[in-house]
């Protein structure tokens, strides 16, 4: 443990440097001397704990003036090798060492590269007391302390020693069978209750809920099914996969327990559509869970079939920078040139669960200063946009008052969730002509029937012409696992294949193509998904082609001008990822249509 003159240096150090206020510092220390002396904590650890202070400003500085080194992760190799050796000796670690490594947030790293026999072990708090404890548990005779940042080892932690679900891990140990009727009469509403009240069945909703978050998944899929069974389904990287099912309950007691966790939802209504939401603090990160409930046909009368899908909103997984969206080529241009101007609509397209959202929400946060007066009318919100007002959509105001209401409020830059209609669209250009700049999205297959859409909607020529910006499409695909991706081997069959896509000769050959294989860190060779997009800039050719339309637009003649223009289509742009080693000729084609 610190002494008092180094615990002073420590307090005087973080209050030069504006970390901590004296205040702060004052009241510290007290906590300090009045803890007894074998449980005291350091000064370090009770600014974390019970000020807030952040946790790597303070270490850092402890750090420093014990003089441990610092180790940053980023320069590290962390590959499957790594992973494996830090596994091996943090599972020779008897349970209660394990739990307390995992607790004074250290691992095992590596030997030293100068001295084979010293152990490098990485910690958020160096000079926590229980580090020598673990220590000696790792049989080795030297091993060194260093500092490392809270936040990447306790991704490395995690990858190491995966959190419990302990939702799961209750309901292993749990019969959930129960007697039911074998004639055809209805659902008996005491049965259910009964059924309902099993805590196996709250067990499996939580976890179903924290796994879906642990695995990375954007939809949780419940499908009430005959013969008293209940699947559970993920959707991880844009497909969906069996997660878990549930046998011997009835379907009803599954969709009742979500429902009566869900906000604004009827549990006892079976016959209509519901939409409500769920929020969870998980893994200390608060997470929403937007529910949507669709009552289905089933052969079995007596039982009332629901399917269930529920969102997941996580929002550390919200791009903020519009750097880090991969947008390629003149896509990027295109679209920083558009949103950098003070009026406009900016509009997204593709379908559902394209992306579309997160590249408008990056784009807002381009945006954004205090200077300026955001508005968002969304249906519903999904995200906190932070700098954003974003409004409230309600039994007391729905989504086209709320539209006509922001005319009124004063606004510089809106966001409208979508152009569902042609009030809809008609306000999104009324703002944009009078000086604002505009996001929004429609479900359209490409960027030019997008204008296709606004004119059958009975939006004027001249007013989609002169109110627009830019139209991007957008698409994700998988891209595969840097892990275990391999060069294919192109033969002479593949070569024509590729050419007939639409790659040039000099393409191929600077060009490494890869395929998927398969490891333990992904799911059959794929791993993420990345987007690529097709962005229409409205130039002043492509206006005088929309102004002149007759009964139709001619999406051919704006498609052949936008690429003399210089755009890339969906098609072009999936070539790029291709050409960049991250996706797959086949996933292109499969997410994308015919130019």
């Amino acid at each position: 443990m610190p002494d008092v003159d180094i615990t002073d240096k420590i307090g005087y150090t973080l209050l030069k440097k504006g970390i901590i206020d004296y205040e702060t510092l004052e009241k510290s220390l007290h906590i300090r001397e009045s803890e007894d002396r074998k449980s005291r904590r350091n000064l370090g650890q009770i600014l974390v704990t019970d000020f807030s202070v952040d946790h790597d400003l303070v270490f850092r500085e402890v750090a420093n003036l014990y003089a441990f080194r610092e180790i940053y992760l980023n320069d590290e190799t962390i590959d499957a090798q790594r992973v494996e050796f830090i596994k091996r000796y943090v599972d020779s670690l008897p349970d209660n060492f394990r739990d307390l490594l995992i607790q004074t947030k250290m691992l095992p790293l590596r030997f030293d590269e100068k001295q084979s026999d010293k152990l490098v072990i990485i910690a958020a708090d160096p000079t926590d007391r229980n580090i020598p404890l673990i220590a000696r548990n790792f049989g080795v005779k030297k091993y060194e302390v260093c500092y490392c940042r809270l936040k990447g080892l306790q991704a490395l932690v995690e990858q190491v020693v995966p959190p419990e679900n302990e939702f799961l891990k209750l309901l292993a140990n749990t019969d959930v069978d129960i007697a039911l009727p074998d004639d055809d009469s209805s659902v008996d509403e005491e049965t259910l209750e009964a059924e309902i009240n099993k805590s196996a069945l709250i067990n499996l909703v939580e976890g179903s809920l924290v796994e879906s978050v642990r695995q990375g998944a954007s939809d949780i899929h419940v499908i009430g099914r005959e013969g008293n069974r209940t699947e559970f389904l993920f959707r991880v990287d844009g497909n969906l996969k069996q997660w878990h099912v549930q046998d011997n309950t009835m379907p009803e007691a599954v969709a009742a327990v979500i429902k009566d966790r869900s906000k604004n939802v009827d549990r006892f209504e079976r016959e209509m559509a519901q939409d409500g939401f769920i929020q969870r603090a998980i893994d200390d990160h608060q997470i929403r869970f937007r529910v949507s409930i669709l009552p289905i046909v089933g052969t079995e009368f007596r039982h009332k079939f629901e399917s269930v899908v529920i969102r997941v909103l996580d929002d550390r997984k919200v791009i903020t920078d519009l750097n880090k969206l991969g947008l390629q080529g003149p896509a990027k241009d295109m679209f920083y040139k558009a949103i950098s101007k003070p009026q406009g609509i900016v509009i997204l397209t593709g379908p559902t669960g394209s992306g579309k959202s997160t590249t408008i929400i990056a784009a807002l946060h381009q945006v954004i200063d205090p200077t300026v007066n955001v508005l968002t009318v969304e249906e519903p919100v999904e995200y906190i946009i932070k700098g954003a007002r974003q409004l409230k959509i309600g039994p007391k105001m729905n989504f086209e008052e709320a539209l006509r209401g922001i005319l009124r409020h004063d606004p510089d830059i809106v966001l409208v969730g979508e152009m569902r209609d042609k009030l809809t669209a008609e306000i999104a250009i009324k703002l944009a002509n009078t000086g604002h700049l505009t996001f929004s999205t429609l479900h359209t297959n490409d960027a030019p029937s997008a204008i296709s859409r606004l004119y059958k909607m009975g939006i004027e020529p001249f007013l989609i012409a002169y109110a627009i910006n830019v139209i991007v499409a957008q698409r994700l695909i998988r891209t595969l696992c840097s892990d275990c991706k391999k060069p294919i081997k192109m033969t002479d069959k593949d070569h024509q294949i590729f050419l007939k896509f639409g790659f040039t000769e000099e393409m191929i050959k600077h060009a490494t193509f890869y395929e998927p294989v398969g490891c333990d860190k992904c799911s059959a060779g794929w791993k993420g998904r990345a987007a690529i997009h097709e962005a229409l800039y409205f130039s002043r050719e492509i206006k005088q082609i929309i102004v002149s339309s007759g009964e139709d637009v001619n999406e051919n003649a704006i498609r052949e001008q936008a690429l003399k223009d210089g755009m890339w289509t969906l098609r072009r742009s999936g070539m790029e990822r291709m050409m960049e080693g991250a996706t797959t000729l086949e996933e292109i084609i499969a997410t994308t249509t015919e130019d």
